[in-house]
């Protein structure tokens, strides 16, 4: 519980972390284009200042004209235009190369720019007042969606090396399970092979005992779990075909050792289905299926198996009577760790899950669930073409 709550903790950290640094990066761009949007206008601000200074000067000499001229050709980025009081076209500059020959278009633009910034008067002699319309530079407009650019990326970084780190956390643990899964059927197969020696000396003393032929079965069962847990991290074979017989199987034998209490029943099509897959695992899964109905409902209820195609694939459902699961407790269900049960390991429906999907390249989920009513899970293999 203490490394749950340490682990949520530093996910909280981190994101935090990710959103100081986000909010920290368009705030910091944001300054700096106001600073250049400042800049900008201080640049018409003198510039209008000149011509409102040549319209002062009567008679200007050289050296002003060529300051003020110097002025006017200094701005190479801010577009201008310049009305008189009746919207004839004084002068622009810096404008959109396709509209530089079309004075309606260029009226247009220019009551554009006076909403983005006020007009600035120009009062001239004759009474025909000019009118200063000016944006920002191209440059500028650009980098107005630079701070939200530059987050987004960096927020997709950070998802990206979450991810990463989450991927890498998960195939360590992977590598955990499957290296304890073989170390497991290593540590079963010692005194298994011990147990096959004596069965064999009872069957000498009493070679038709019921009770010897049962042992027999769970031995060959313990067997077929060694090799399931040997299987774990490795790629298997799918080279059984008859999946009604792996299906029969396994209800045959858990039939005889579950409640009688329990009415247990299979449903399987009349012709023969061919799908490819591994029978030990398979076996494994519905075990698991079963054994969880059987817990749900007390030792006691209704529990059917049933076998059934559907387009290209195979559908198993295992049904029961049991407790029923919440919305929430269905979400968990097949996470690792996560049980019901006060002494359940939270490892069986994880591990069906990885052998369905990962080694079968099907499907298992929780097709209906209500509380006091019952849980079908349903498994979906794709038949063979």
């Amino acid at each position: 519980m203490r490394k749950s709550i340490f682990a949520r903790l530093n996910n909280w950290i981190i994101f935090v972390l990710m959103t100081i640094v986000v909010l920290t990066v368009v705030i910091a761009s944001t300054i700096l284009i106001t600073f250049l949007r400042k800049e900008e206008v201080k640049r018409v601000d003198i510039l209008v200042s000149a011509l409102k200074f040549q319209q002062e000067v009567t008679s200007p000499n050289l050296e002003i004209q060529g300051l003020l001229l110097q002025i006017y050709s200094s701005n190479s980025t801010i577009p201008l235009i310049i009305l008189d009081k009746n919207d004839q076209i004084m002068v622009h500059k810096n404008i959109p190369q396709d509209i530089e020959n079309d004075p309606v278009q260029i009226v247009a633009l220019a009551r554009k720019m006076a909403k983005s910034y006020p007009v600035i008067e120009i009062k001239v002699p004759d009474g025909n007042n000019q009118f200063v319309y000016y944006d920002n530079s191209e440059l500028l407009n650009n980098l107005r969606y630079s701070p939200f650019i530059l987050g987004f990326f960096i927020l997709c970084y950070f998802l990206f090396s979450f991810w990463f780190l989450r991927t890498i956390k998960k195939t360590d643990e992977g590598y955990l399970w499957a290296g304890l899964a073989k170390e497991t059927a290593h540590q079963i197969g010692t005194p298994l092979s011990s147990m096959i020696g004596w069965i064999e000396i009872m069957k000498l003393d009493d070679p038709d005992s019921e009770g010897v032929h049962e042992i027999e079965k769970d031995v060959e069962r313990l067997r077929t779990i060694s090799e399931r847990f040997s299987k774990i991290g490795s790629v298997p074979e799918l080279n059984d075909k008859d999946f009604n017989e792996t299906i029969k199987e396994n209800y045959d034998y858990l039939k005889r050792r579950i409640s009688k209490k329990v009415n247990f029943s299979l449903h399987l099509p009349t012709y023969k289905i061919d799908v490819p897959h591994n029978k030990i695992l398979m076996s494994w899964v519905i075990e698991n299926l079963v054994k969880n109905a059987v817990d749900a409902m007390k030792g006691e209820g209704s529990l059917l198996i049933s076998v059934y195609e559907r387009n290209k694939n195979i559908l198993v459902e295992v049904k029961d009577t049991g407790s029923g699961m919440t919305k929430q407790q269905a979400r968990n269900a097949f996470k690792p760790g996560y049980s019901t049960k006060k002494r359940g390991w939270g490892l069986g429906l994880s591990l069906a899950k990885r052998v369905i999907q990962e080694y079968h390249n099907g499907d298992i989920k929780i097709s209906q669930t209500e509380v006091g009513k019952g849980t079908s899970f349903r498994i979906t293999i794709r038949k063979e073409a």
